[in-house]
């Protein structure tokens, strides 16, 4: 029986042969290894993964086969059986019969398999051994029943019969490799390297306009020889005398030299265009190849909600329609995987909260049927998931009920909220308006988790209702996580990056328009008082502008603003300059970025430099609390006199993040790309402390401590290693070289490194 939906099919053919290819392997070690009890937990997830999977996509025989197998293998484990060479045998058939209905449900091919013939082999496997057991125990009660038993184990071992071995060459010979599947790591480091082309490409443009001005520079060398040869040629005729011949003959050298310089700039131009051309060619289809590469149908994910919705309204004793619409719509690998879960959870809180039985929705004079309609749709480079259904909607005084019943919010706060605000609340930690944990809509696990999941994507989620008539939720992410639509600003000296997808308007701002609500600066936006933030100031920056209402009214000048909105939440962000808005690769984030608020990750602009790239939520958070984790204006006034610092760092995010934390904490740092370049700055200069990664070419960090203790007038100098390397040898072998603190990147806060500097120094 073949799979009817074509995407499954591909989906099934591609998880069964990497299931079957990895149990197969298992067993072989097993067959080789036999005491090796190890590779059994593998083996174990793996059959139960291909049961799964079979019995999702109705693969009937091949989930009964592969059931029994997972049987054996846990009998092995528990210690009630052994794998002798006869069960290792029945295993290997069972194994190549259930490939071949694997192939059978992709193609629709007759795989030609007696299940319940492979069934009784698996059954009996091992039953010589257990046979004799049987005997003797028969031997000792003289039971019949037991003996019928014997015959039953002994019927079942008649069943097997051997492999040909022209079958498995068969097999071999017809193997074929159809599909690769590729980790999305590799995929995303692919496709920063290829957006890094386009980086190139830019810098090899900037150079073809130098060359230009070379040109236009040769060409007014030219004009003034020119001007001067004319000169010289009235000087000919009115003092023809042997002593203008050197200066003759220097004029001709130089023409010919410039004419020379001239054919070699032109010819260099042109051919630098053409390269730039190709290059340009080459890395747009590249780029775009493997973004394609990462893309996948919403089908994907929306074919496993059907059976799901069906079983979970029939348990309720509801009637619901699911309905699929942009199934074909492709999005990015990753939000697919992250998205299941979301979805799923959304759907269950439909069908247990918003669903009404049949009796209720024909006394509301609506269809006994209801309707769910699971949409995905993309505008621009975002796309759209939603989940909307026709029951009764949000019920805003019971939200508001379990607020104040949770300790989520009080009355008075309640009393100065809007509707928007007051259903936003649905998405807080540990909220729900259910006082009984049910199975369907996630045993008391409230919607938080989902909006969680979405933040992570760095998106948002909304939710709009009608009462009695239905509620809306509409996931907003971007169509790739490789790249984003980034505006580009500026909080002197340095660029930041913030995603489009947030920023609801631009606009320059009148001091005049702030004023003071309640401890806090806001600003009138669309009819609502919007809370207003300095970016410095959520950066732990050094802030130079006004911070008070007071001070801001003194000023004159207007001041660039930046709306954010997160669902129902807006924040007014000041900066400095809005510089541009851009296409950004998002590089993967590193262990030492993701400990810090507010950043999201890093990237290079087009100038080729390092730009950090915010993140709103973190923003929100921080313009809540008012102050940030760690207060780098306190550190900075703690530094009396500015401290050198040598920072070794082979990565650029990292190393000018963490020059950027150093700088503003009022040290004064020289940076180095590895620690054959650190040692030799360290010999050039004067240093109160060296901060070093460990993994770096040409010399990493451990060999450089070495290296820094060889020498007596570094015996005292503080050397910190900063590094994802976490195990205790790291560490031992980090104070063996000579390191004084040890710094795992995977616990990095920048107020650790900060306070083991101030310690050390």
């Amino acid at each position: 029986m073949m799979i009817e939906d074509e995407e499954l099919r591909t989906l099934y053919k591609e998880a069964s042969a990497d299931h079957i290819q990895k149990i197969e392997a298992g067993l072989l070690h097993l067959e080789k290894n036999p005491l090796d009890r190890v590779p059994l937990e593998e083996l174990l997830r793996e059959t139960h993964s291909l049961k799964g999977d079979s019995r999702m996509l109705g693969v009937k025989d091949a989930e009964t086969l592969t059931h029994q197998i997972e049987d054996i293998l846990g009998a092995v484990k528990r210690g009630e059986r052994v794998l002798t060479p006869q069960v290792f045998e029945c295993l290997y058939q069972g194994l190549d019969a259930v490939r071949k209905i694997a192939h059978e449900a992709v193609t629709g091919q007759s795989a030609g398999v007696s299940v319940f013939h492979v069934l009784a082999q698996l059954m009996g496997a091992g039953a010589d051994d257990e046979l004799s057991d049987v005997k003797e125990t028969a031997a000792s009660n003289g039971t019949a029943a037991i003996g019928e038993q014997s015959l039953a184990f002994n019927d079942a071992v008649q069943l097997k019969e051997p492999v040909e071995p022209a079958d498995v060459l068969a097999q071999v010979s017809e193997y074929q490799i159809d599909t690769i599947r590729v980790e999305s790591q590799k995929l995303d480091k692919l496709l920063t390297q290829a957006s890094e082309l386009a980086v190139t490409k830019g810098q090899i443009g900037d150079r073809v306009a130098e060359i230009d001005k070379i040109l236009a520079l040769w060409e007014e060398w030219g004009r003034e020889a020119f001007v001067s040869r004319l000169t010289f040629d009235e000087l000919e005729r009115r003092w023809n005398t042997p002593e203008l011949q050197p200066l003759q003959n220097f004029y001709n050298l130089l023409e010919t030299r410039l004419e020379q310089l001239g054919g070699l700039l032109n010819r260099l131009r042109t051919t630098t265009s053409e390269d730039n051309a190709k290059l340009e060619t080459v890395a747009n289809e590249l780029e775009s190849g493997i973004h394609s590469l990462r893309l996948l149908p919403f089908s994907t994910i929306f074919n496993l909600f059907p059976r799901t919705v069906r079983d979970l309204a029939k348990q309720q004793g509801k009637d619901v329609n699911l309905l699929l619409e942009g199934g074909d719509n492709t999005v990015d690998k990753r939000i697919l995987e992250e998205m299941k879960d979301p979805l799923l959870h959304l759907l269950r809180n439909a069908i247990d909260h918003g669903i009404e039985t049949p009796q209720e929705r024909q006394s509301f004079g609506k269809p006994a049927s209801a309707t769910i309609r699971l949409r995905g749709y993309q505008v621009g480079s975002t796309v759209s998931i939603e989940v909307i259904d026709d029951g009764r909607g949000l019920d805003v005084e019971a939200i508001k009920r379990s607020a104040v019943r949770r300790g989520v919010r009080t009355e008075e706060e309640l009393a100065q909220m809007s509707t928007a605000e007051i259903q936003a609340l649905i998405f807080a930690a540990g909220f729900s308006t259910r006082t009984a944990v049910t199975e369907i809509s996630g045993r008391g696990v409230g919607l938080d988790v989902v909006r969680a999941n979405v933040e992570r994507l760095k998106g948002n989620i909304q939710v709009e209702f009608t009462p009695g008539k239905g509620c809306l939720f509409r996931i907003t992410l971007n169509s790739s996580l490789a790249t984003t639509d980034a505006l580009i600003v500026q909080v002197e000296p340095y660029p930041y990056a913030i995603p489009v997808g947030f920023v609801e308007a631009m606009q320059l701002l009148s001091p005049q328009e702030v004023f003071a609500r309640e401890g806090s600066q806001t600003l009138p936006f669309e009819g609502e008082s919007v809370t207003v933030a300095w970016l410095a100031d959520l950066l732990g920056l050094p802030v130079k502008a006004p911070t008070s209402t007071k001070a801001l009214h003194a000023t004159s000048k207007t001041i660039p603003c930046i709306i954010l909105r997160i669902g129902s939440e807006r924040l007014a962000l000041l900066v400095d300059t809005i510089l541009e808005q851009q296409d950004i690769v998002l590089k993967p984030q590193s262990q030492l970025l993701k400990r810090l608020r507010n950043i999201s990750g890093a990237t290079i602009l087009g100038t080729g430099e390092v730009c950090m790239v915010l993140n709103p939520t973190d923003l929100f958070k921080s313009a809540r609390k008012a102050v940030v984790s760690v207060t780098v204006q306190e550190l900075t006034a703690q530094a009396q006199v500015k401290q050198k610092i040598l920072l070794v760092e082979d990565s650029i995010p990292i190393r000018t993040q963490m020059k950027r934390i150093l700088e503003t904490a009022g040290y004064e740092v020289t940076a180095a790309v590895d620690g054959a370049d650190g040692f030799h700055k360290l010999r050039a200069g004067s240093f109160k402390a060296v901060v070093s990664d460990v993994q770096m070419p040409n010399l990493d960090g451990l060999g450089l401590t070495a290296k820094i203790r060889h020498f007596p007038e570094y015996k005292d100098l503080p050397v910190i290693l900063v590094t994802t390397l976490a195990s205790q040898e790291d560490k031992r072998q980090g104070a063996e070289a000579g390191a004084n603190a040890y710094i795992t990147k995977g616990d990095f806060e920048q107020g650790v490194l900060l306070d083991t500097l101030r310690r050390l120094i």
